[in-house]
């Protein structure tokens, strides 16, 4: 999906990426839902320390493929509700296109859990997708339920729905607002991003 040929996605990446870098600059990482680890490369540039967690091991082998220095970077087998769980000291957390992909009724806890195991005043870092229709597949919306899901079709022609919810500014500041200070959203055309501190 990064590599998608759109001047306003790749400009937008690029954004992120740089200011992931002006965040974590001599920071103490811990990365929740590192997937590939592709944005873990731009973090292990700046950072002192990354530990990246994701819960697929078949992700971790493809961001332990990209050889990113051990010296820098841990990648390790993770629950982004069971962070305390991860070892280290931390004063920074980044979770890159991850926030969607949590179900709304366990938001809070995903968000008091992330925050309990930085401590106040660390820094965090979140981007993600906005809605764009027709893009990344339909959107499926069903009554009564307040998570919404995409319909994704695999290159082996399997069928699959993926949770997917979207935000915009004032839901994200109202989610964000009372648990944080410096508060700050960008939103473009494709993505969203925030950088805070933790209350």
């Amino acid at each position: 999906m990064w590599q998608r040929d759109d001047p306003a996605r790749q400009g937008e990446q690029r954004a992120i990426a740089a200011a992931l870098k002006e965040c974590f600059q001599g920071r103490r990482v811990l990365e929740v839902a590192c997937g590939t680890g592709f944005w873990t490369c731009f973090v292990a540039e700046v950072a002192k320390r990354v530990c990246a967690i994701d819960a697929a091991p078949q992700m971790l082998a493809l961001a332990r493929a990209k050889n990113i220095s051990p010296e820098r970077v841990e990648f390790r087998l993770g629950d982004a509700y069971k962070l305390d769980r991860c070892p280290g000291d931390f004063d920074a957390g980044l979770a890159n296109f991850w926030f969607s992909h949590v179900p709304k009724a366990r938001l809070q806890e995903f968000l008091d859990g992330f925050h309990r195991r930085l401590g106040a005043g660390a820094v965090v870092f979140m981007a993600e997708n906005i809605y764009i229709p027709g893009v990344g597949g339909d959107l499926i919306v069903r009554p009564g339920e307040a998570d919404t899901y995409k319909a994704r079709v695999l290159t082996d022609g399997s069928k699959h729905e993926v949770l997917k919810n979207y935000y915009n500014r004032e839901e994200l500041d109202r989610i964000l607002a009372p648990l944080s200070t410096g508060l700050e959203i960008q939103m473009g055309k494709c993505f969203w991003w925030v950088e805070y501190q933790v209350k």
